[in-house]
C-alpha cells in the first residue's frame, strides 16, 4: 500500500510541467504551441528567453531528483525497498510525459530522467550527463544527445551496481524516452532536425489579441 501511495505522489510531482508554468510567469507563449510543441527546456529556449529555459531545465530535473530522494530517504521507514524506489523513479518520469494537470500533454523527459538518475546515484547521473554533453557539443542536436544518453544509462547502472529492479526501471524509462523522440528520430534521418541554438517563429508573449 505504501508503494502505491508513493508512486501516486511521485506521479503528481512529475505532472508539474515547469515549461508551461515558467513560460506563464515570464509572459511567454505556451511552449506547446510553437517550435516542436514540446513543453521542455529546449523548446522554451526557442523563445529566446534563456533564463526561462534554464529554470525549466532545473525545475524538471529537480522534481525527478526530489521524488527519488524522498523514496530512498524513507524507504526503510515505509518499507518501500528497492522495488519501491524503482517504481517511484518510473512514476515521476511518467508523470512528466503524461501530466494529469496539463491534459496529459507532457514533455519528452530528458531533464526529469537526468534528475531521477542523479537521485539514484550521483555518478550514474554524471556519467549519463557527460554522454549527453559530448554528443550535444559534437553534433549540436539535443535530441540525438538525449537518445544516446538514454541508451547508455541502463548500461552505466549495470556497470556500477549490476542488474536489479532499478536497472529495469531505468531501462523502461530509457525506452519511453526513445519512444517520445520518435519524430526527432525521423527528422534526424531526413536531415530536418533543428540544431541547438536555432530558432523557429515564436510568439514572445501569450497575450490575447
Amino acid at each position: 500500500m505504501n508503494t502505491i501511495l508513493a508512486a501516486v505522489a511521485a506521479y503528481l510531482i512529475g505532472s508539474l510541467s515547469f515549461a508551461v508554468v515558467v513560460s506563464k510567469l515570464f509572459g511567454l507563449a505556451d511552449p506547446r504551441t510553437y517550435g516542436s510543441k514540446n513543453p521542455g527546456a529546449t523548446n522554451v529556449l526557442r523563445s529566446g528567453n534563456k533564463a526561462a529555459a534554464v529554470l525549466t531545465l532545473l525545475g524538471d530535473a529537480f522534481k525527478g531528483w526530489l521524488a527519488v530522494w524522498l523514496a530512498i530517504r524513507f524507504q526503510d521507514q515505509f518499507d518501500l525497498g528497492d522495488s519501491g524506489v524503482a517504481i517511484v523513479a518510473l512514476a515521476v518520469f511518467i508523470g512528466h510525459l503524461w501530466p494529469v494537470f496539463f491534459k496529459f500533454v507532457g514533455g519528452k523527459g530528458v531533464a526529469t530522467a537526468a534528475g531521477v538518475l542523479i537521485g539514484i546515484d550521483i555518478w550514474l547521473g554524471v556519467a549519463t550527463l557527460v554522454s549527453w554533453a559530448m554528443v550535444a557539443f559534437a553534433f549540436r542536436y539535443s535530441s540525438l544527445a538525449a537518445l544516446v544518453a538514454a541508451i547508455f544509462a541502463p548500461f552505466y547502472y549495470g556497470l556500477l551496481f549490476g542488474p536489479d529492479v532499478k536497472m529495469l526501471s531505468i531501462a523502461i524509462m530509457s525506452a519511453l524516452l526513445v519512444y517520445r523522440h520518435s519524430q526527432n528520430i525521423a527528422n534526424l534521418i531526413a536531415g530536418k532536425e533543428s540544431r541547438l541554438g536555432s530558432k523557429k517563429a515564436v510568439a514572445k508573449t501569450d497575450k490575447k489579441k
